[in-house]
């Protein structure tokens, strides 16, 4: 039976295959590609792809030494996964031919059908399509990756696997669809997300948060992290890596993606020296763990904002992003949600507000696609839209993230067995030590 089961899901792809007819996409063009574009795509998405190893790290610095493999594996386990669904119908989901707004046709490039030759992205018509969806599974790869601080320490293995298809088919590929495809609802509402501040940051956050209030605290809530070195090996690789999250979101070698390399270094800095300063004044030492978190809050908190705003308002939205997200990681401690490495403080509400700033401080000057400028220039419409948004992209992240966390338990218990978790999910879960 074990053998059958792959061949049967072979030949049902090759079946779906010959099923699915092609489409003409009316969002693809023929296209002379640049060399300089093309490369700088390329190094871009290698870029991105290792702030998940980066992700590992970071995450696996923080929590119990019985736990730093398992934790690490999670992320890790991403970049295959999440690949193989990107190239059977994630791609199609995201940017394929528009259904309603909200998701893409499965059928648009079933296989990466259609990617080959002189084709195109319409709005990236320097580099090659193929190129475009390699660049957008790397977003894809990371996201569930940072839901995993969440429910750290205490998640079967196999269930967790279930869960990111699940999430990745269900809320990131709609809310990529909605958010980046021309023909989205989001998009079309006018709202502004440079590198994925909403698509990735937001649908993490209010899924991390979901994930820590239904699978309930661990049995210990001692917090040892095993590694403080990993921690800044994790942030140094993240940190580097977002130069191609959001410098690459331009998608050239142009001006604008040098802009968002200044507005991403900018912004992480201002935010790792307000996190340090923050604990001094609380009494708190200054720590390396603390600078480590506010830097990665700072680049989250600039990923929907890094092609619109300026260098001086992106020091803005890092000083506002960490003095909101070590208040909400203090708040979170007086309660019983156990967010084991705070991606909601951090991941989501960082997200959001780089997002609600995004409506405060975008302006045309800085990227023409900036029809009306924010909050801070006198305009409402582009503020207005954003909060909208915001309300409706977390009530769909975290009520959908529910959902599919209630449908997972069903299929495979997420929760592992107390002893286990007091184990190790090193032992339990992969039979490997530190």
């Amino acid at each position: 039976m074990k053998k059958i089961i792959p061949l049967f899901v072979l030949v049902l792809l090759g079946v779906l295959g010959l099923v699915f007819p092609s489409i003409d996409l009316s969002a693809l063009s023929k296209a002379e590609f640049d060399t300089g574009d093309t490369a700088w795509l390329l190094t871009s998405s290698a870029l991105v792809l290792i702030m998940t190893p980066g992700l590992a790290f970071f995450y696996g610095g923080m929590v119990s030494k019985k736990n730093v493999i398992s934790t690490m594996m999670q992320s890790f386990i991403c970049m295959c996964l999440m690949t193989i669904l990107w190239i059977i119908v994630g791609f199609s989901l995201a940017f394929g031919d528009d259904i309603g707004g909200i998701i893409g046709d499965p059928r648009t490039f079933f296989m990466m059908k259609g990617t080959l030759g002189n084709v195109a992205w319409g709005a990236l018509p320097t580099i090659p399509l193929v190129l475009f969806a390699m660049f957008q599974l790397k977003f894809a790869i990371i996201t569930p990756a940072l839901i995993t601080g969440a429910f750290a320490e205490r998640i079967r293995f196999n269930s967790y696997m279930l869960f990111i298809i699940l999430f990745g088919i269900f809320i990131y590929m709609p809310l990529a669809h909605a958010t980046w495809h021309p023909e989205g609802i989001l998009a079309k509402l006018g709202v502004l997300d440079f590198a994925g501040g909403t698509v990735v940051h937001m649908s993490a956050g209010w899924a991390a948060l979901a994930a820590a209030i239904y699978l309930k605290g661990r049995k210990s809530q001692t917090h040892n992290p095993a590694r403080i070195s990993y921690v800044i090996l994790g942030t140094a690789l993240l940190w580097f890596g977002w130069f191609g999250f959001n410098a690459g979101s331009a998608g050239g070698a142009n001006t604008l993606a040098a802009y968002a390399f200044a507005t991403t270094t900018t912004a992480s800095a201002m935010a790792a020296m307000a996190w340090i300063f923050v604990d001094i004044i609380r009494g708190k030492k200054p720590s390396a763990m603390g600078a480590c978190i506010g830097a990665v809050v700072g680049l989250v908190a600039i990923t929907p904002a890094a092609g619109f705003v300026s260098i001086p308002h992106a020091m803005i939205i890092g000083l506002v992003a960490a003095l909101i997200s070590n208040l909400v990681v203090y708040l979170r401690s007086k309660t019983s949600i156990d967010d084991t490495l705070d991606v909601f403080p951090c991941h989501g509400v960082g997200g959001m507000v780089g997002m609600v700033l995004t409506g405060v401080f975008a302006h045309h000057n800085v990227n023409p696609v900036v029809v009306d400028n924010g909050l801070f220039f006198g305009e409402t419409k582009l503020f207005f839209v954003h909060t909208v948004a915001l309300f409706a992209v977390s009530f769909f992240a975290f009520v959908g993230s529910l959902v599919l966390l209630k449908v997972t338990d069903l299929i495979s218990p997420l929760r592992v067995e107390e002893t286990d978790e007091e184990l190790g999910l090193d032992v339990s879960q992969h039979a490997e030590a530190l």
